[in-house]
């Protein structure tokens, strides 16, 4: 069975809004939002959880074992770690990402700001993030919560998400379109 991109941001909206108010009557919003970026992380640099995580082979057993390891091993918070085996333990952890993108979203519209998920070239300096941020809240209006990664294929420029709003100014995008452009030249 397919799964389609609004059934799995469905799940994914539900189990963040609800692991939102499990960290919000905890007071550990932060500390929640800082395991998910580091759980992300992980997952970014580890091809095998990231089939872990996709693939619909394992068992939900396997699956809860293997997170229930990474997650006592990466040192995460008991709300975190019992989220994600809760995910594991219920089949959902293909839709981890969107998890973790719905909580950043719910968590800076709960302090006044706009989520926005940057993918660079490479790696932004601090001066660069406060620059981008600054420049993003006169576009936004409001106050900017940025997650960044870093993708070398795009080779310089960066690429903004901003809602449903997308800002592209990557090297990659603009050679392809000037491929095109020269292709439909000659």
């Amino acid at each position: 069975m397919a799964k389609t991109g609004s059934t799995i941001s469905g799940v994914a909206e539900r189990y963040a809004g609800s692991l939102f108010e499990l960290a919000a009557d905890a007071k550990a919003v932060a500390a929640v939002e800082k395991d998910l970026g580091a759980f992300e992380k992980m997952l970014s640099e580890s091809v095998d959880l990231k089939r872990l995580v996709e693939s619909p082979v394992f068992s939900s057993d396997e699956q809860f074992n293997a997170i229930s390891a990474i997650v006592k091993k990466a040192g995460l918070s008991a709300l975190t770690g019992n989220f994600l085996k809760v995910v594991a333990r219920n089949r959902r952890l293909f839709a981890v990402p969107a998890m973790i993108r719905s909580f950043r979203e719910i968590a800076a519209e709960s302090r006044g700001e706009v989520a926005a998920e940057v993918t660079s070239a490479h790696a932004l300096t601090a001066a660069q993030q406060t620059e981008l941020k600054t420049a993003l809240k006169s576009v936004a209006g409001k106050d900017v919560a940025i997650a960044v990664t870093v993708d070398p294929t795009l080779l310089g420029g960066m690429i903004v998400k901003i809602g449903s709003r997308q800002i592209d100014t990557s090297l990659r995008t603009k050679l392809n379109s000037l491929k095109l452009a020269l292709k439909e030249v000659g």
